[in-house]
């Protein structure tokens, strides 16, 4: 399934295939904000499929790196998916988690609902 592009409540939104190549650099997470740009979109969806493991384990520095490529270009990002099995492994992830949520820069949501929920905030 190829990226879908859409508005929602004002905001341009690009959310990824889950089966389209694999989030794991600093430089994948540019080619996607890059990709955002040339649509117009503010907001980036990307399912947990396309992370992998590796960008749940903080001691990696993926996530990090990642999330900050967002922030640093001005485009927000939502991770998408059920990341329980993770948080329930490390509470550093959780405590992670919980500080994006409360910010408005990047957000984890575990499904489409809540994401469409989250967009007021």
């Amino acid at each position: 399934m190829p990226d879908h592009i859409y508005e929602l409540d004002g905001v341009r939104v690009i959310e990824c295939s889950a089966d389209g190549r694999p989030v794991r650099t600093s430089q994948d997470a540019i080619d996607l904000i890059g990709e955002a740009r040339s649509h117009q979109a503010d907001l980036v969806v990307i399912p947990i499929e396309r992370l992998g493991d590796d960008f749940f384990r903080l001691r990696t520095g993926i996530a990090g790196e990642v999330i900050q490529k967002f922030v640093t270009y001005g485009v927000r990002l939502v991770v998408l998916g059920d990341i329980s099995q993770h948080l329930n492994e490390s509470s550093a992830l959780r405590d992670f988690v919980r500080e994006a949520n409360e910010g408005s820069h990047c957000m984890f949501v575990r499904n489409r609902e809540e994401f469409r929920n989250s967009t007021n905030r």
